[in-house]
Formats: C-alpha cells, structure tokens, sequence
C-alpha cells in the first residue's frame, strides 16, 4: 500500500529501505512455511496480531520491529513535527490464560525551527488475563493492565517524567455463525479494545527562562478501538475455497480505529487515526503494513505509515521459550 509522507526524500528513501530489508528477511524465514498453527483461533477463527489497537490474545509473541512514522501538527508553542519510531514489544505466557509483555521505542523527532531529537521513550509493561471464549460463537473476551513506566524515557523526545496506569478490556469476534445466505460475510470478524488511562499526575508545573510560569494538564483518556477484517484464509478454508494460492491464500485485509477522549482536565476533543492496511500470516510469523490517516485536523494533516514483523513464539517453539512457564503438562 502506497502512503504519502511529508518528509525530506532522502530520509523517506533511507527508511523504505530498512522496512523492505526487513521484510525481505521475514519472507525469506516463511517461504518453507505451511498452514497457520494454533495461534490466535477460538474454533475455526484465526485472529490475527492487529497493528494498532491490542487483540484480545494472550501469547508467546515477538513484534520486532513496528515501524511508524507520521507528521504531526503542532500545538501552542510547541512546532509541527516528523516523528519517527522503531518498536519492539514481547509477551510472555506465564499460564495459558495469564501472560505478561514488555516494550520499548525508539523515536526520532525533527521539529521545524529546531534541531533532530533522538531517544528512547517510556518503557511499557502490561499483564492480559483471557476471561471467557467460546469456539462455537468465534469469540473471546479478555481484560489487561498498561504501565508506561514514567521517567523511565529520554525526556528530550518528550518522554513523561510521570507513569500513566491503564485497565482495559479487550475483545474478539468472528461472523462464522452467519446463516447461509450470508456465507460470504464469514470471513468477517471485530476485535476492539477499551480502556482508561490514568496519569499518576495530574499536571506539571514549568518555569521558562524568563520566569513565566505555566501549567499542564494531565487528563484521564479514554482510549478506545475496534479492527474489521476480511480474512481469505477462513474464506478458503471454512466457506469457499476459490483455489487461490501463495501469497494471495494468506492475507487478511483490515481497517483499524485507533482513538483517544480526554475525560476531565482540560480536556479537548477526540483524536485518532483509521488504519487501512493488509496483513499477511504465515505459520510463525506475520507481515503487515497500514497507512495512517488522521480522523480530524487535531489527529493531523498529513498520512503516515506503519509496518510490522511480528513472529509467533508459541508456534516457533512450543516446547521451550513459547510454552507457558507454569504449564502443568
């Protein structure tokens, strides 16, 4: 999917080059591959790893890396900017309902008027519990905690010198239960998730050089987002099979809805992005990529992109690193 970025040509080319280069090597590691493995399914149902709003799935999984990259617009006194952004988020299962995850970005800004800022932001925690599924419905509930550990990031990219604290519920269903003269509206499905982000301040108080002072809110955010998916491999497998083969039997065409609503504090209005994109998965691993198109003027102006490997450790190695750490088989 092509996107159009506005940022200097020589450092777009540069950066093409890194994501194809990457994606060239998780080709290279699928080309053997065979059907998807137990990754991710409630019955017939694969749910995939979505790019921009969490699934509903406790897993042994590895994205490394996310890249994104977007212009955003400026705000009072701070400049429009390019920001750019290497991710890499694990998760650990520690029973086969209960996991744990880690991440870190690495970010690049380039504010107009001002000199390139680079560094690492907040490190984030979480823990996800699977609730309830049912194979027969293609559905399945979970709920999590977020831990943008404060301090934690370089505060010259903007990281928070306060942690912010967010529960979330998380949720997955597929359309397979349709009647008949709906079959080709199976292959659907709707992952989402819903939280709010609680920051442990509420707002910080700055003094400039020369002595003004002011202040910054920190609201509470409701954060909130839902996914719609296609995917030809159920369309294949479970409704028609249409003799499609590689690569075209393995993609899942998705739009994601990413959004945030200050709740108190100074609060302003709703902003997000919408996320079409295609994904692509293989037995260990996944390819991905979305364009980012911001939903009002206060979300952006301009489109972004955002690209995944993401590789499937419970798949990759099921009797070591990819299986539960309190497994009792």
């Amino acid at each position: 999917m092509s996107t159009i970025l506005c940022v200097p040509r020589r450092d777009a080319r540069r950066d093409a080059v890194r994501i194809a280069a990457v994606m060239m090597a998780g080709c290279a590691l699928v080309l053997c591959g065979s059907p998807v493995s137990g990754h991710g399914f409630v019955g017939q149902r694969f749910f995939p790893a979505t790019l921009a709003v969490d699934d509903p799935f406790v897993a042994d999984e590895l994205s490394l890396p996310t890249f994104e990259r977007r212009k955003m617009p400026g705000s009072g006194d701070e400049a429009a900017s390019t920001e750019s952004a290497w991710t890499v988020d694990y998760t650990k299962r520690i029973t086969r309902d209960f996991g744990i995850g880690v991440g870190t970005s690495y970010r690049r800004i380039s504010a107009e008027g001002a000199d390139r800022q680079s560094g690492f932001d907040n490190l984030a925690l979480s823990a996800k519990y699977q609730l309830w599924q049912s194979e027969v419905r293609e559905a399945i509930v979970s709920v999590g905690i977020d831990w943008d550990v404060g301090g934690s990031g370089a505060k010259r990219i903007g990281a928070e010198s306060f942690s912010t604290i967010t529960p979330g519920l998380f949720f997955g269903k597929g359309f397979g239960d349709l009647p008949s003269e709906a079959r080709l509206l199976r292959p659907l499905a709707l992952t989402g998730s819903i939280g709010v982000a609680f920051p442990t301040r509420a707002s910080t108080r700055t003094v400039s050089d020369e002595g003004e002072e002011s202040i910054e809110q920190h609201p509470n955010v409701l954060q909130w987002g839902f996914t719609l998916q296609y995917s030809v491999p159920y369309l294949q497998s479970a409704v028609a099979d249409l003799g499609w083969r590689e690569p075209f039997n393995r993609l899942i065409p998705v739009v994601e809805f990413a959004m945030e609503s200050p709740l108190n504090r100074g609060r302003g209005g709703t902003t997000g992005t919408v996320n079409p994109g295609l994904l692509w998965v293989g037995r260990y691993m996944q390819l991905g990529i979305e364009a980012v198109i911001p939903v009002n003027d206060r979300s952006g102006h301009h489109t972004g992109v955002l690209a995944q490997l993401h590789f499937y450790l419970d798949d990759l190695f099921p009797r070591s690193i990819g299986k539960p750490l309190l497994d009792p088989r």
